[in-house]
């Protein structure tokens, strides 16, 4: 008898998950593995992998990412000062291709031939997983479930899905449905579809209150600011200061890699889990916004980022200091190219491994200490340091003297320069 062809699936144990697991087995009569990527869902992995083994799948493995994700794909996007249309940190976008690296590495061991996944023929993150795919295992077979005529016609809707969890014994709670989706990580959480997709709808009413998961409403958080400091090295943060930190790492299971300078040294997961913290209690990191997917219309998504609204602002108030003036432009001008790009699956481009690049050049003196202000949803810059600093006092003072650091005089021909070629096209103009 032949082997059985391996599919590997990413799998999240809910209900389209769950129902996709069984209809691989039985439409390509294979041998299913399901995989979980634990990028810091937090409570949502519990029971999943009896779920899976429930549900049919031959094994289940779940991938302890966090640290990696932290690492390897939040921190250099947030050097690279990456925000889509202006709005969006990319919290499910930067997800996607460590997830589809970390089902590579399962499908090479297992001796899988095929990936499928359970993401729309709407959306976004079809793209994204089958780009990372493509540009780490070319070779391997990608299914893709709703893009199938025959997938399509046996579940038109939720509720055959529901019907058929129903009959095979799927242990789905269908009856829990919410009027939205949601998808989280540790960088953020996204809610779209359902009642949303009205931009009317207003987000932050008191009805729904009980959507929102890492933050409290502005309107609810402390009334009393709180400080906290961040130290950076190379345009990565590696320590926190604030008050009650250290009962806070115990509460938050996450442990000090040591001590410098009165600041508790952390790993890019440590960081962004006390940062979670402290911008869901402060408020800080909800965006609600219309965006352009990839695949041609406009979508409707609420956001919560606490953790990386935070870091975004620090870096930023860091490189204000440290940053060469046109080193930061040009960086500057790559933003909206590296976010699209993030946004759009090509993590693993060579485009963007070519952009990243130039932005870890950018880092080289981005190091020092930011203090910020949190209060009711507002990140708020309160001091900033660094040996690295490119500002002089002497230079940029209002006082008198100091003549040999900046003559004044000297701006006199620099405007007679720049003015030149004004003064010859308003005199060709008449």
């Amino acid at each position: 008898m032949s082997e059985k062809k391996k599919i590997v699936v990413a799998y999240s144990g809910g209900l389209d998950t769950s129902v996709l697991l069984l209809w691989l087995k039985e439409r390509f009569d294979a041998e299913v593995i399901a995989y979980c990527a634990d990028v810091g869902q937090g409570e949502e992995l519990d029971g999943l992998e009896e779920k899976a083994l429930n549900t049919g799948a031959s094994k289940c493995f779940i991938g302890d990412l966090r640290e990696e994700f932290a690492r390897d794909f939040i921190y250099p996007m947030f050097q690279a000062g990456a925000i889509y249309e202006g709005q969006y940190w990319l919290g499910t976008s930067i997800a996607r291709p460590v997830i589809a690296k970390g089902m590579i590495d399962i499908a090479r061991a297992e001796g899988a031939v095929a990936l499928a996944h359970g993401a729309t023929g709407k959306g976004n993150d079809q793209v994204r997983f089958e780009l990372s795919a493509a540009s780490l295992a070319p070779d391997m077979e990608m299914i893709a479930p709703w893009r199938m005529a025959d997938f399509r016609q046996q579940f038109p809707g939720r509720k055959e899905m529901i019907e058929y969890a129903e009959k095979q014994g799927i242990p789905v709670q269908a009856s829990a449905s919410k009027p939205y989706s949601m998808d989280r990580n540790l960088l953020h959480i996204s809610f779209e579809s359902g009642i949303l997709e009205d931009p009317w709808y207003d987000a932050s009413a008191e009805e729904c209150r009980g959507m929102y998961v890492l933050s409290t409403s502005p309107e609810e958080a402390p009334d009393q600011a709180e400080y906290l400091q961040v130290l950076f090295e190379r345009g990565e943060a590696v320590g926190l200061k604030c008050d009650g930190l250290g009962d806070l790492l115990g509460r938050l299971g996450v442990a000090a890699e040591g001590e410098a300078d009165g600041y508790t040294l952390l790993s890019p997961y440590g960081v962004m889990m006390v940062l979670n913290h402290l911008g869901g209690k402060h408020g800080i990191g909800r965006v609600d916004m219309v965006e352009n997917r990839f695949v041609g219309m406009k979508s409707r998504g609420v956001y919560e980022t606490p953790g990386g609204a935070i870091l975004f602002g620090a870096h930023r108030q860091m490189e204000s200091l440290t940053m060469d003036r046109e080193v930061m432009h040009i960086r500057d001008g790559l933003i909206p190219k590296y976010a699209e790009l993030v946004y759009n699956g090509f993590w693993f481009a060579p485009e963007r491994e070519a952009i990243q690049a130039l932005v870890t050049e950018s880092q080289r003196g981005v190091s020092g200490e930011v203090r910020l202000k949190l209060y009711k949803g507002n990140v708020i810059a309160a001091g900033v340091r660094s040996p690295n600093s490119l500002y002089s006092e002497d230079v940029a003072t209002m006082e008198g003297g100091a003549e040999e650091a900046y003559n004044q005089d000297d701006a006199t021909g620099f405007i007679h320069l720049n003015a030149l070629r004004l003064k010859q096209l308003a005199r060709v103009r008449g």
